[in-house]
């Protein structure tokens, strides 16, 4: 991709990642794994996945979310080069997928800044400064950010609209 993020249609470049949460039962500390696919056009969470291990299965299945939910898709797909992109089953699933594969440099984080900037806006908004003591109340307080921020947060860069709102004008218009 070399950094080239700018798109003129949706669906046209993904970026994907997985971050590490902690949570807290009593003196026990837990982790929590949340993978998601981010569409570059209107900035929109495609799909995102919860687990308790961060293995092959959470990005299998959040590309498989992320396909059954755009069928027609067939982005450019960047990941960083962690080993579930690595692996050949991730390879296999994009090219049935009828996707192409792009990886950041090694040691350059920096390559998948989209990515890695929602991750940044949603720790800054959501996790730094909280103490998440259940699961059940990290996974909710998840979902419940990412639904704001594709259906309800107003972007200047997207002629003050939601992602979302600014993804169906775009079909609209086409």
């Amino acid at each position: 991709m070399n950094r080239a993020f700018h798109v003129e249609k949706p669906n046209e470049k993904w970026v994907t990642d997985v971050s590490e949460f902690k949570y807290y039962i009593g003196k026990e500390v837990h982790k929590i794994y949340l993978s998601a696919i981010l569409d570059l056009y209107a900035r929109r969470i495609v799909s995102f996945v919860i687990s308790d291990r961060n293995d092959n299965s959470l990005v299998m299945n959040t590309f498989h979310q992320a396909v059954k939910s755009e069928p027609k898709a067939h982005p450019l797909m960047h990941s960083d080069r962690g080993f579930q992109y690595t692996s050949r089953q991730f390879c296999n699933r994009l090219k049935n997928a009828g996707m192409k594969q792009s990886m950041s440099r090694v040691s350059h984080c920096i390559d998948n800044g989209p990515m890695e900037g929602f991750w940044g806006m949603m720790k800054r908004e959501k996790y730094y400064g909280h103490k998440f003591v259940s699961r059940e109340n990290w996974v909710q307080m998840i979902s419940e950010y990412m639904d704001y921020c594709n259906n309800r947060r107003l972007q200047r860069e997207l002629s003050v609209m939601t992602p979302m709102d600014y993804h169906q004008h775009y079909l609209e218009i086409a």
